[in-house]
């Protein structure tokens, strides 16, 4: 059997996780307006629900990678699926309270398992082959994901948004007893799947210094003396929040335009297939015929350019400019996981543990565009948010990534 098929069966499981992760992630889109009509909540308050469910990848993700290091990539992934299971069963006494509270804690329950799988999987993807074509494995990985995010939308959509509201609070909530029991049920079964799978095989370290090293690795002695990592944390900070703020945002701006919710639901689903529609173009391109840094100089200035555009549009035209960057921010996370994570050797586990921290972006700046949103009135001109955070991007694909040392 050759190495590029012996990827094949770890890449599969990993594919199976990362629809599991999407699914769960982008259903928070859906969350947000849900939560936000059920319990009268203002924007600000509403995306709490980014904030409980992201936030944990800032608290959890050393102690995660730890977990990971003691466990392996195969048991720790079993762990992480069980607490994901705990955390969606937690949304079963949840909307028996009628606390938000509650459906908060079970957001960060989730979190936490999904930080494990994070911690795991995106170093495991970006190891088992060359790392000049990492991008192209991930974006695979994304594909899984976003499509997950989709049928998550469109279900879980139907099934709290569609229809009258209900007169009663509690009646309304009762809507996310049964998927929420199903998807408890589902992440069980894969638990013990996975635990008892012969598929993966553990990465072990000598094959993860030797797949990264450079000549002045040995020459370190700290994670924080590699200015493309700590810049790739912060780049990628902003690049979570950016993802999320076009995902999860969509649905909520467009009722506040007047669309109806009935219509408005599906427009997270427009997003993530932009941003699928974008991975299978760098599975394409990547590397044969442009480079992973390329690919997210043009993503980030697309970026700029559809955010400026949907601010000063209105109406339908200025919703479907935040669809469009999912397609524009499809392949910054693939391509920005390589370039941070190069000549990093011994410390790639750690490394790997700080940039899942940088996913905290998730949480906080979902939230401060809420703030703004709420402030000045005007959920379209706190789109403006998202134009630095595209131009740091921009600033680590130009020369944050090539820099070596301070």
């Amino acid at each position: 059997m050759s190495k590029k098929n012996s990827y094949l069966g770890p890449l599969f499981i990993i594919g199976v996780l990362f629809f599991v992760m999407g699914f769960i992630t982008w259903v928070n889109g859906t969350l947000i307006t849900f939560f936000k009509k059920a319990f009268s909540l203002d924007n600000t308050s509403s995306y709490l629900v980014t904030f409980a469910f992201f936030i944990s990848y800032t608290i959890m993700a050393i102690p995660c990678s730890y977990v990971v290091k003691k466990t392996g990539f195969k048991n720790g992934m079993s762990l992480a699926l069980l607490v994901m299971a705990a955390g969606t069963l937690i949304f079963i006494p949840a909307a028996e309270m009628a606390s938000y509270p509650v459906f908060l804690v079970g957001l960060f329950t989730i979190g936490i398992g999904l930080t494990v799988l994070q911690t795991a999987s995106n170093p495991y993807a970006t190891l088992l082959g060359p790392r000049e074509s990492a991008a192209q494995r991930i974006s695979v990985m994304g594909i899984a994901n976003k499509g997950a995010g989709i049928i998550s939308q469109i279900v879980i959509g139907k099934l709290l948004l569609a229809g009258a509201t209900a007169t009663d609070p509690k009646e309304e909530l009762d809507k996310v007893v049964v998927p929420y029991l199903i998807l408890t049920g589902i992440l069980v079964v894969l638990a013990i799947v996975i635990r008892l799978s012969k598929g993966l095989v553990e990465v072990s370290e000598e094959e993860e210094e030797t797949s990264s090293i450079s000549p002045v690795t040995t020459q370190k002695t700290s994670v924080f003396q590699y200015p493309n990592l700590v810049l790739g944390v912060a780049a990628l900070f902003c690049y979570v929040g950016v993802e999320v703020i076009a995902a999860d945002t969509i649905i909520s701006y467009g009722v506040s335009l007047g669309i109806p919710e009935e219509e408005a639901r599906v427009f997270g689903a427009y997003t993530l297939g932009g941003m699928m529609f974008g991975y299978v173009l760098g599975i394409v391109l990547i590397p044969k015929f442009v480079s992973q840094q390329a690919y997210m100089i043009f993503s980030a200035v697309l970026g700029l350019v559809v955010t400026v555009i949907a601010i000063f549009t209105t109406g339908f035209t200025s919703v479907m400019c935040i669809a469009v960057l999912g397609f524009a921010n499809a392949v910054i996370w693939p391509a920005l996981w390589p370039l941070a994570l190069s000549g990093l050797g011994k410390f790639t586990k750690i490394a790997s543990a700080l940039l899942v921290m940088g996913i905290s972006g998730g949480a906080v700046l979902p939230l401060v565009y809420g703030g703004i949103a709420d402030s000045i009135g005007s959920t379209q001109q706190a789109y403006w948010i998202m134009v630095p955070l595209y131009l740091f991007i921009l600033f680590f694909g130009l020369v944050g990534h090539k820099k070596k040392s301070w």
